[in-house]
């Protein structure tokens, strides 16, 4: 059996502990460009996956993240930045990585081949149709991870799957597969670099994407941040007064009346009642335009997720066959 591409050494790189300190590092580099395009390349299986996720999600499930190694402690470290960034609820996101917690700071040998360990995961999570699995393997043959996304989908859950490798399980049976074509590594196997690269910048679009299409974004803003310490509490404030224009005073006591929640500082601002704020909110799925639109009286066609490129309505969801 052929290696992975992943694994295989390349005849570039052959020679590297020979070279000089600068041409090492100039040819890590340009291997961290070639990351960069493969993701590039693989934009069209992002944009479809996460409107899929986006349209899932527009319900009460959750994001759920799974992996091993390398690729498990990216995958978690992608979901645990979208709570302060976005907002998005504790309660709804899961992440599974082979090994547990002790993983995310040091290897657990053997964990990542657990297939059982991996499908009772997924059972005692009680994975379901409403939820989302982002399963994510540079090799996209890891056992803890393709049985995570296998049992996900048999559960009726949206199976995204991210790999570097082509024609491999993980990519094969997931519902969205986004193939990261990274090749060899310049250190034969070590998929924290090419690989993992490539993987952390897909991962940071995706979730950034959905959140956009999900209304956590507004005006380029980060209008659901978590003012969970000082540094996020004068980021709300400073989002407020660019918005309102209103006084430091004002905003204070707007973001004082809703819990330091921004979208409904906003609505306050522009004259809304607390009460009529939270409905119109709430019926536009978060969407702070259409809240306002809502608020105003104004007529309101609905919340459909959006096409982030024409903007119209979509409907169906439909399988990415980007493998």
């Amino acid at each position: 059996m052929c290696p992975a591409e992943t694994e295989r050494p390349s005849p570039r790189y052959t020679r590297i502990d020979l070279w000089e300190p600068a041409e090492i590092l100039e040819a890590m580099i340009e291997s961290q460009f070639s990351a960069a395009a493969a993701v590039r390349a693989s934009r069209s299986a992002i944009e479809h996956a996460a409107l899929a996720i986006a349209r899932r999600l527009i319900g009460p499930g959750r994001l759920i993240y799974a992996g091993a190694g390398t690729s498990g402690r990216l995958a978690v470290q992608d979901g645990a930045e979208l709570m302060p960034t976005f907002s998005w609820p504790q309660e709804r996101l899961l992440l599974l990585i082979a090994g547990g917690k002790a993983a995310l700071l040091r290897s657990v040998e053997g964990a990542e081949d657990e297939a059982g360990h991996a499908a009772e995961l997924v059972r005692q999570h009680g994975v379901n149709e409403a939820d989302v699995v982002i399963a994510v393997a540079a090799s996209g043959t890891t056992p803890f991870t393709v049985t995570c996304l296998r049992e996900a989908k048999r559960a009726g859950a949206l199976t995204i799957g991210l790999a570097n490798n082509r024609d491999t399980p993980l990519l094969e049976e997931a519902d969205h597969a986004i193939l990261l074509d990274t090749g060899p590594e310049p250190i034969a196997g070590s998929t924290r670099m090419k690989a993992g690269t490539a993987q952390r910048i897909a991962l940071i679009l995706l979730s950034s994407l959905v959140m956009i299409l999900l209304g956590r974004v507004f005006e380029g803003l980060m209008v659901d941040v978590q003012a969970s310490n000082k540094k996020l509490t004068r980021r709300s404030e400073k989002i407020l007064s660019r918005l309102t224009g209103r006084s430091s005073e004002e905003i204070r006591r707007a973001l004082g009346r809703t819990g330091g929640r921004v979208k409904l500082a906003f609505l306050l601002l522009q004259g809304f009642g607390l009460t009529e704020a939270e409905a119109a909110l709430d019926l536009a799925h978060g969407h702070l335009r259409q809240a306002m639109e809502l608020a105003a009286g104004r007529r309101y066609a609905g919340p459909e997720i959006r096409d982030a490129r024409s903007m119209k309505p979509v409907q169906t969801e439909e399988r990415s066959t980007s493998k």
